[in-house]
């Protein structure tokens, strides 16, 4: 496999551990951010690579062979949290990463991205440039809780195949998980509890960087006010509660502000999946970041687990860095449901090889 936008590698852990997928080898790995590019190293191998795909593609320069590439283009683009997502140049570098598809001779693709993603004039734009490379393409919007991540993240997956493999496709994965009161017998979602409820309240609040293990589970120095203001929100609780508890210490933009997100300054609750984790979970006024019952955001190991990362993954580069490479990831139980539906298929020409 070949995995583009690699980011940390939530992808490719999907794909290569047989805790979630396994069968496939990780041959080469691009991605523009240093520290992500230096996380990738750590735990697949040297062969992960910090770079432009666009100069990549443009220059000529070799790219591998593989059965199947994989990436997550920029998703800012399409995000309905992108106020400006008209003209954003981040939407077409679907483009080179099919160009690479081409030239690495791969029988199947696998893009990831928003859930947006699946009703833009882009993802039309897609199938027909994939189209006319030789492949058929499905897509659907699928829920990370229903294959065994804690989080309801929703994300489109666009899968390619080439069209003598159209038998072979059964899109999308089964789910392994289903939501409390479905009317099946699968066991449901995984919870914030079965996350983090074993951790204890992080101790310190310093990271030791760029050396082994990293210790993810460390707290922060909130300001007094701050502090006042966790407290201030009960379980399940969010910036409206803080509102009416402690008015005196809510924004002013928070008090004039009488609708919108229900999830801003929120916490998370015990019993449910987390809401989708987003680069800066570390700070609790940009969503439902805050502990479920301790008074303090969620720290990286949480995140971490929340998107889940086993605890052996080991991340690489400064706090910032690290939280922003736990937030672009792929949850890697949604990464190794799509793999077993991509094995499948590449299972199915070797045997008709044979």
């Amino acid at each position: 496999m070949i995995d583009l936008f690699a980011g940390a590698g939530g992808m490719t852990l999907g794909f290569t551990d047989r805790r979630f997928c396994g069968g496939f080898e990780s041959v080469w790995a691009l991605d523009n951010d240093k520290s992500a590019v230096a996380t990738h190293r750590r735990n697949f191998g040297e062969h992960a690579v910090c770079g432009d795909i666009e100069e990549w593609v443009s220059s000529g320069r070799p790219i591998p062979s593989a059965d199947v590439v994989v990436g997550g283009p920029p998703c800012q683009g399409f995000s309905l949290l992108n106020k400006r997502r008209d003209g954003d140049a981040r939407r077409a570098l679907w483009q080179p990463f099919l160009d690479i598809v081409e030239r690495s001779g791969a029988s199947v693709f696998v893009i990831e991205n928003v859930a947006e993603l699946r009703s833009s004039p882009e993802y039309d734009a897609i199938r027909e440039y994939a189209t006319s490379l030789g492949f058929d393409v499905t897509c659907e919007v699928l829920m990370a809780a229903d294959y065994g991540a804690p989080q309801t993240r929703r994300r489109t997956v666009i899968v390619g195949y080439k069209r003598d493999l159209a038998s072979a496709v059964s899109f999308p994965p089964l789910r392994t998980n289903a939501a409390p009161g479905s009317l099946n017998n699968l066991p449901v979602w995984k919870t914030v509890r079965d996350a983090i409820g074993d951790l204890p309240p992080p101790v310190g609040t310093e990271i030791r960087i760029k050396k082994a293990p990293l210790n993810l589970h460390f707290g922060r120095n909130p300001t007094a006010k701050s502090a006042l203001r966790y407290r201030a929100v009960p379980p399940g609780g969010n910036r409206f509660d803080l509102q009416r508890n402690a008015p005196e210490i809510t924004p002013d933009c928070w008090i004039r502000k009488t609708s919108g997100g229900t999830d801003l300054f929120g916490r998370l609750w015990w019993d449910r999946p987390s809401v989708t984790i987003r680069t800066e979970f570390f700070k609790p006024e940009k969503g439902r970041y805050l502990h479920p019952d301790q008074h303090r955001p969620i720290t990286h190991r949480e995140a971490a687990r929340l998107m889940g990362f086993p605890d052996d993954f080991t991340f690489e580069g400064s706090k910032v860095e690290i939280a922003r490479q736990i937030g672009n990831a792929v949850p890697p139980h949604l990464a190794g449901a799509i793999g077993n539906v991509v094995r499948q298929i590449l299972d199915a020409r070797m045997r008709a090889a044979a």
